[in-house]
């Protein structure tokens, strides 16, 4: 039944991204702009729920590989004229490789711990980023080559949401989503079993990071000026922790259900930002406290009650003794 509901899942993305296909079509450039900013927000809610909601790898430090992404992106672009698919793989690799080479020290943290290393790698790749010359320092960069249309992004959105979920589903859908959960489970007993924690962690971390750094390059490209400050900001990483919450963590569905919410939060309440975030705390704290599957899981909670199969009124009394 899990197997048939990750793939009922997978398909159910398939159809999104092939409706969204149809987006510019019948909306304007207003809709197409929140579109891309959809498909950019369910890529990394993808990514993150691979760490936190299969692997159980809490990271704070999405805004890290975003913006790794967005400096590779226009440095490469700023210094030669490369095709932005090939742009944009090369940012996922170089945030792939930064992954793979601080992952000894953060998976020797657990826990809490993991959590607040990650956070601290944000940081410190954005004070670097800030005092470090070669990269404009606050000022950032701006990108040379010609600005793309918003058609064109959203496009190349839809590209790399799909490869997403080529991947993502690869990893959900065969024996490495058994290591995966057996990991969030109790590292220690999995251990014991013959896995090798240390691989599989080291597997989704790399995995998840390519896909920040892709979106943070693809981002960097629809802004066509990039700074610190922006791609190596905290919102980054609340915005994706919340949507996935939202959503539902561990839940195939759940970032794309996440992403909707949380969008359409925003767009809604664009004129009171602090209104917008007060809510948005309540929101997640209410989901926290009574639905830790969030709310596609509770809505999934609620079909298997009302599907469930109910004893006839005098199911009871047929069994009692004559």
């Amino acid at each position: 039944m899990a197997g048939a509901s990750r793939f009922a899942a997978a398909v159910a993305i398939v159809v999104v991204i092939a409706g969204l296909t149809l987006l510019p079509q019948f909306s304007g450039e207003y809709g197409v702009q929140i579109g891309f900013r959809l498909l950019i927000y369910i890529v990394l809610g993808e990514a993150w729920n691979l760490l936190a909601g299969y692997c159980g790898l809490v990271s704070l430090g999405t805004s890290s590989f975003i913006g790794i992404g967005a400096y590779v992106l226009v440095g490469v672009l700023n210094a030669a004229d490369v095709p932005i698919s090939i742009t944009l793989v090369g940012s996922g690799l170089v945030a792939a490789i930064v992954a793979f080479v601080v992952s000894p020290a953060l998976f020797r943290l657990r826990g809490l711990y993991f959590t607040v290393g990650t956070l601290a790698l944000g940081e410190a790749l954005r004070l670097f980023m800030i005092n470090a010359s070669f990269s404009g320092g606050a000022g950032g960069w701006f990108l040379n080559a010609p600005s793309p249309s918003t058609n064109a992004l959203f496009y190349y959105a839809i590209g790399l949401l799909a490869a997403a979920t080529i991947v993502i589903s690869a990893c959900t859908q065969t024996r490495f989503s058994i290591l995966l959960r057996s990991v969030r489970d109790d590292e220690d007993a999995a251990t014991q079993m013959g896995v090798r924690a240390f691989h599989v962690k080291l597997a989704a971390f790399i995995i998840a990071s390519f896909l920040m750094g892709a979106a943070g390059g693809l981002q960097a490209y629809k802004l066509g000026a990039i700074e610190p400050y922006g791609m190596f900001g905290m919102q980054w990483t609340i915005d994706v922790l919340s949507l996935v919450i939202i959503g539902g963590l561990g839940l195939r569905l759940g970032p794309v259900v996440g992403a909707i919410i949380v969008i359409a939060l925003g767009e809604y309440l664009a004129d009171y930002p602090e209104l917008h975030i007060a809510i948005t705390g309540v929101i997640l704290i209410v989901i926290v406290r009574f639905a830790p599957k969030g709310i596609l899981g509770l809505g999934l909670q609620l079909a298997r009650w009302l599907t469930a199969p109910r004893p006839a009124s005098g199911a009871l009394r047929s069994g009692a003794p004559r």
